[in-house]
């Protein structure tokens, strides 16, 4: 038997049985002004129910909140499409890259001019040398910012400060995504530092950056290892 039109049933039941009693104690209802007030309501001058000020603000209450939610999905899914494009867009920048240095270039240069940000880096781990533009990292240095087997990072991270050199002190939030180039493979990290707190957050998703990450990875695979 199905209990939803058995649920419906009983409360179309109990509203008629409500309906009733209303339309049979009207007169006291009328009468009850603390009721009336508590329900928003006001006898006019023809003795009549009718909205107060109370029923209409609580109205325009919802209708305020309805639209602010409304807005305010609106605003996201701006932001999600106007992200998506400038990685897009990225992407194409990446892949037109000439070497290493030019790479490391152009992801400082994304951050900038298409995100908005403070910086864009990428970072190798030793033995051996760096490519020029890559900043140097000790042997388990990604681990240690990262953390062990993390594929990506959001948010507030004092770790991975110092791999945007200068800028540094201007780094309040960071987006991370580690590398592996080449084979046998070397650990390597991308990050992204903006000046805003709020920039990158813990809860954010870490798709975006981690799409760049692995572009970055094949497109630096195009040239030997220094």
């Amino acid at each position: 038997m199905d209990s939803t039109r058995l649920t419906n049933g009983a409360e179309d039941k109990g509203l008629e049985r409500l309906k009733a009693m209303l339309l049979a104690n009207g007169d006291a209802i009328r009468e009850d002004e603390e009721l009336l007030s508590e329900l928003g309501l006001r006898i006019d001058v023809a003795n009549i129910v009718d909205f107060g000020p109370v029923a209409l603000s609580r109205v325009a209450a919802a209708h305020q909140r309805e639209s602010n939610e409304r807005q305010r999905l609106e605003a996201v899914a701006r932001a999600n499409f106007n992200a998506q494009a400038q990685t897009h867009a990225a992407v194409i920048d990446l892949l037109e890259a000439r070497n290493h240095a030019d790479l490391a270039r152009r992801v400082d240069e994304i951050a900038k001019l298409r995100f908005g940000l403070v910086s864009g880096v990428i970072a190798l781990e030793g033995p051996g040398g760096v490519p020029a533009g890559w900043r140097a990292l000790v042997e388990g240095q990604i681990d240690l910012i990262l953390g062990p087997r993390r594929l990506a990072l959001m948010g507030h991270a004092p770790t991975a400060v110092g791999l945007f050199g200068d800028a540094a002190p201007h780094i309040k939030s960071v987006a991370l995504a580690r590398l592996a180039i080449w084979d046998p493979a070397r650990q390597g990290i991308m990050a992204f530092g903006s000046a805003d707190p709020l920039a990158f957050t813990a809860d954010m998703g870490s798709d975006l950056v981690t799409f760049l990450a692995r572009v970055a990875e094949r497109t630096a695979e195009r040239w030997s290892p220094p």
